[in-house]
């Protein structure tokens, strides 16, 4: 089955230079397009910068896959006509993963949580012991730096993630009414689980919850998304890193079911 869906086409101070910078769809479409190919993204070369907390805005993105069927969850503004990935701000106090899962729930009405995958990454391995290694992991697979006035920055930070199995959503059915709108912090995917055995959680013909009314401002409300085959939702985010985090995504996902293949099992890979 792994051979199939791989084959499938990832304060309130202000001074005189804190001014905002007015972005048309154009030039922020243009701010998140990559330059050169357009297709396959390269990092650009080091900085050194500094930014107080009064200047810094830090967000988080998301690729949600439906791993069974091989789709990936992508808005689309329904009057600015353009197509994205969940993204947005994290809120004061919260980590970044959990402001990417929020914020690809509110944005897109899945569900979902984050996807340990095979990434080269610079973290270092944990020292304390009783922190199993793994060969896969939750870092960002991108990391963009954006101008969001003329002194303020914006640092954005991608995640890969997946659906909600089913036992999942049906927990959200024991919530009260006022919680079932809200975003909820989802169980960890776990870590002695196989991504043969998690696709094995859904009967055939499983369909992820798409959940309405999850926006939580005027302009989210705007939003539509839906779940597209890898390829063409990477097209609809052509030109863009997105369309890289989507197709890199995929890739890592795919490297780990080979490595839980080859290896007979989760045990022999850990």
């Amino acid at each position: 089955m792994w051979k199939r869906l791989k084959g499938l086409p990832p304060s309130s101070s202000k001074s005189q230079h804190d001014s905002p910078i007015t972005l048309s769809p154009e030039k922020y479409t243009e701010a998140m397009t990559t330059s050169a190919s357009h297709r396959k993204p390269t990092s650009d070369l080091p900085v050194i910068a500094n930014f107080d907390s009064a200047h810094l805005t830090i967000g988080a993105g998301v690729a949600i896959f439906h791993i069974a069927t091989a789709r990936v969850v992508v808005c689309y503004h329904s009057v600015d006509g353009y197509w994205f990935l969940p993204k947005g701000r994290r809120d004061a106090g919260e980590d970044s993963v959990t402001g990417a899962e929020r914020e690809g729930f509110e944005e897109s009405g899945y569900r979902n949580r984050l996807l340990p995958i095979p990434l080269r990454h610079r973290q270092p391995q944990a020292h304390n012991p009783s922190i199993p290694y793994s060969p896969f992991v939750t870092e960002p697979i991108w990391t963009q730096l954006m101008p969001v006035s003329r002194a303020a920055q914006y640092v954005l930070f991608w995640y890969i993630a997946e659906t909600f199995p089913p036992d999942l959503e049906d927990l959200v059915t024991g919530y009260s009414e006022t919680e079932k709108g809200a975003y909820q912090i989802p169980t960890p995917f776990p870590r002695n689980m196989t991504l043969k055995e998690r696709v094995s959680m859904e009967g055939e013909g499983y369909e992820p919850v798409r959940h309405k009314n999850t926006g939580v401002n005027e302009e989210e409300k705007l939003y539509e998304s839906c779940l597209l085959p890898i390829e063409e939702a990477a097209g609809k985010l052509r030109g863009t890193v997105m369309a890289d985090v989507v197709r890199r995504g995929w890739q890592g996902i795919c490297e780990r079911m080979e490595m839980e293949e080859e290896a007979g099992g989760l045990e022999e890979v850990l």
